[in-house]
Order: structure tokens, then sequence, then C-alpha cells
């Protein structure tokens, strides 16, 4: 190992020394010490390691939360390689996508998931199941070996890449952000220190794992020594129950979940006593709520992406209400101008960041990173302004990475746009996004119809819903005549927004 190197392998062998015997996690009526922890990635590793993977190879997994895809974390921690954790939410087009652009060495599914999988392109790459063995599948139990000889292990740094999330589809097609060992570390870390986390925290893993919200607030309550508590779904009156029986202390939310916990909490008389902190995003009526049902609980806001491997900017709700907070301690947040000079305070300007936690770059597109890091900066796509104190102010996209985003979820519109596209009905579309009292945004279609075409509104939503994952097809669909142009007869995008940006 390197002399000053400390990687996400460290920590989980430190957390077998100083606190073996308490929980790690938990899973059904499963519970996992750190020490057993420890031993079960140590146990996978070795086989993943006999299966040819190791520094850099991917190993990619398709599965609900569940205790395997943490034991992958770890194990992959400990080998140097890339998890690539696969969206179940994806069409079968999407997850072959995926595959075929990080070209995995194993692929691990769980059995429910194998029909997303495709039958080509799987050359070079072993495939496993979460169960029993399905030919030519492989069970994934046969990957548990006996623990590998501790002089043997490969030179990990902090530096090597951990995990690969597909996300910003700008271009109509998802890229893999790279994230590193030590960009989630200091991620964690940053978390740790402002949500004030020990080893007697419990975090609710209800957000699936291949988000990563969902790795980020793991790996924060792993770093203070506590215990997740792991869920496959979420389900409100499960989840109030789980709080009140294991201590509960933080949870990430989109909308609608916080509304729903708290609704689920009243109904079955429950104060939520141990929860004290929750993040997300949600609007100020359910904040509210949470205060007055919750007042020992704090709503925090942050800003960060999946490129910054976390928050790189954190604050509670009720310091600074509609902020996104201040600059965490090791990130360097900045708003700029066109020529990514800065700006004066309260100005608008995209936001740029430098700092350990920006990622290593998009999986095979180069061209994209050297635009996406220019000038010594990480361009995060997104407008916004930071005040006298320090706030950050987040004002939007920038139009060259419009974002809409149902219930946290990220839709590119080019991504919706290129499936609606495939339609032989259809001649031009626009997709922007609108608001939505339920989802806080949806996704809404204003379509061209080619001449002497007809079409639903709702047959052109399952049209879309069976090439793109369905949280990604419209919920409104207009049809109009004609859609605006700007210049040199292109569509003007900021005027069908202005005219169609209502539900």
């Amino acid at each position: 190992m390197s002399l000053r190197s400390f990687t996400l392998h460290d920590v989980i062998n430190r957390n077998a020394r100083l606190y073996g015997s308490k929980t790690a996690f938990m899973f059904g009526d499963q519970r996992v010490t750190h020490a057993q922890y420890a031993e079960r990635t140590a146990r996978l590793a070795a086989g993943l390691s006999a299966a040819g993977v190791c520094v850099g190879e991917r190993v990619a997994i398709l599965a609900l939360n569940g205790l395997e895809y943490l034991d992958l974390f770890g194990a992959a921690a400990r080998l140097g390689a890339i998890v690539v954790p696969i969206n179940w939410r994806l069409s079968t087009e999407e997850v072959a996508y995926v595959i075929q652009d990080v070209a995995p060495k194993v692929l691990i599914v769980a059995d429910e998931f194998r029909a997303l999988v495709p039958q080509e392109g799987m050359a070079g790459t072993l495939g496993y199941l979460l169960g029993a063995a399905l030919a030519p599948w492989q069970s994934v139990s046969e990957l548990y070996r006996e623990q590998d000889n501790p002089v043997d292990l490969p030179e990990v740094v902090d530096d090597c890449g951990f995990v690969i999330i597909h996300t910003a589809a700008v271009g109509g097609r998802p890229r893999g952000a790279l994230l590193s060992q030590g960009g989630l570390i200091v991620a964690s870390l940053q978390t740790q220190l402002a949500w004030h986390l020990t080893a007697a925290d419990v975090n609710l893993g209800v957000l699936p794992l291949f988000h990563l919200a969902a790795i980020g607030l793991l790996l924060a309550t792993q770093q203070a020594g506590g215990a997740t508590l792991l869920l496959t779904r979420f389900d409100p009156a499960s989840l109030v129950k789980c709080i009140d029986e294991d201590g509960g202390s933080l949870i990430g939310t989109f909308p609608p979940m916080l509304g729903a916990l708290l609704d689920a909490a009243a109904a079955q008389g429950s104060a939520l006593a141990t929860l004290r902190v929750v993040f997300g995003i949600d609007v100020p009526e359910t904040i509210a709520r949470l205060r007055t049902s919750c007042p020992q609980a704090t709503f925090w806001s942050g800003y960060g992406q999946t490129e910054t491997s976390g928050s790189v900017s954190l604050a509670p709700f009720d310091e600074r209400p509609g902020s996104a907070g201040r600059p965490t301690a090791l990130n360097t947040v900045a708003v700029v101008d066109e020529l990514d000079l800065p700006l004066p305070v309260g100005a608008t300007g995209e936001i740029v960041v430098r700092g350990p936690m920006v990622f290593q770059g998009y999986w095979r597109c180069e061209a994209d990173n050297a635009f996406t890091f220019r000038n010594g900066w990480h361009h995060t796509g997104d407008m916004g302004r930071i005040d006298a104190e320090g706030y950050l102010w987040y004002s939007g996209r920038s139009p060259a990475k419009e974002l809409i985003k149902p219930g946290g979820e990220n839709v590119y519109p080019a991504e919706v746009e290129r499936a609606i596209l495939e339609h032989p009905a259809l001649a031009q579309v626009v997709v922007i996004g609108v608001p939505d009292v339920q989802w806080g945004e949806a996704v809404k279609a204003v379509c061209v119809l080619k001449a002497g075409h007809t079409l639903s509104a709702e047959d052109l939503i399952e049209f879309v819903g069976g090439r793109i994952a369905r949280y990604k097809k419209p919920k409104h669909v207009v049809f109009v005549s004609a859609l605006p142009l700007g210049s040199a007869d292109s569509i003007d995008r900021a005027a069908v927004k202005a005219a169609y940006g209502g539900a």
C-alpha cells in the first residue's frame, strides 16, 4: 500500500479494529458487524481477483439494495477495481449501452433484472446471478473465496477510480462519470463533520445504491463508524417502524418522499424521535412540516452533482432559506462569466468548482473532459450567484446543459427528444421541464407531427416509456402546428419554454 494514501479499504480495516463488534449494516433480519464486513469484502475480493479483476477493471451490478452490493464496494476498494452501478429503472437498450460503454470484466445481476441484460455484446464479461446459478450464469456465491494473502494485495492509492455513474446525457447518450476513492473520502469526511456523525448514528439507506446520494450517505456514516440500515424500496409505513425500532438518525430524500414519511408518522402516532438529519430537495411547506412535527431534526440543503462526488456547499435550510449553503471546507466554489473570469458578489454566472472532490472525467469522452475542465475549473453547467456572506444560490441550468429533475432523478431533454423522434409520426420536438406539485418537476414534450399523421398524447407517452426509463417519459404532451424559430432558422428553445412552460 502507498505510504501517503488512505483508501476506502483502509476505512474498512480501521473500522474493523475500532468498532469490530458494532453493527455496520442491517438488511432485513441480517446484521453485519464492522469486523464481519471486512471479512466478507476480503472473501469477495479474493474471488473477483481469481476471475481476473484487477486495478482499473470494471465490475457492473444491476440489483436492488442488498448486502452483496455493499460487499462489492468493499471488495473493489481492496482491489482498486471500479464499480459500475446500473440503474434498474433503465430500459433494455439503456442497460445495453452502459454495459457496452464500460466493458465490465464481471457483471452481477439480480434474477428479477436478468431480462434487461442484452444477449449480445457480453464477450469477455463473466456473468453472475444473485441467488442460484442458471446457465450460462454462475452464482455470485461462487465468488466468495478464502481470503487472499495480505502481502499480495495490489498497489491501490486513493487516486484510483472507484465508481462510474452514468449521468449527463446532454448529447442524447449518458456519460459515465468516474469518481475516485480519494474524492469520495473527502466528500464523506466533510459530511461527517457538518452533521457531527458518530458511531451511534444510523443511516436509513432507502435511496438506491446506483445514486450518488445513497453512496455518499453510506460512506459518511461508515467513516464515522456508524451503521446503515439498507432497504430495497421506499415504503413510508415500514420506514417509520425502522426509524423507531432501529434508531434511524439520518436520511436522504427526494420529493415526494419526506411528505409521505411525515404522513405515515402522523398516522402511526410516531414522533420520529431519533431522526436528526434530513438531506435532499423539497418544498418549503414540507420542510416546515418537518420542523413542526420533528423539532429535533434539521433539514439540510446543499449543492453538488455526481461529478463533484457529493455536496460542495451545505447548510441547514433555516440558516438561509432558499440558498444551497456555503462551500464546504475543501472545495473552491466560484461563479464566472463566459471567459471564466470571477463575477462580483450577487452576479449570476456559471458555477465552477476546484478541489479534491472533482471527478476524474467522463469515461472515454476526452473532448468532453477538455471542455468540462477548461481553464483549471470543473464547469458544472449550472448557473448561480454567491451573496455577501458566501451563500450559494442556484439559478438554474445553463442553455448547454438543460436538465429536468422529476423526483430528484436527472432527465436530459436531448435523450427524451431522441426517443420521441424514433416515432414515425413525429417531425420535431422540444422537451422542457415544468413545475409539478408531487415530483418538483415534470417532463413536457412540445411536438410537431408530420403532415397527414395523427397521434394521441397517451400513445406517444407509452411509446417513449418502452424505449427509455419510464421516469424519463413525458408526463405532459402538447401537439402544435409549428415551433418558434430563432437565428439560422433553428428552434428557439427559450421561446418554447416561455410559451409552454406551464404544466
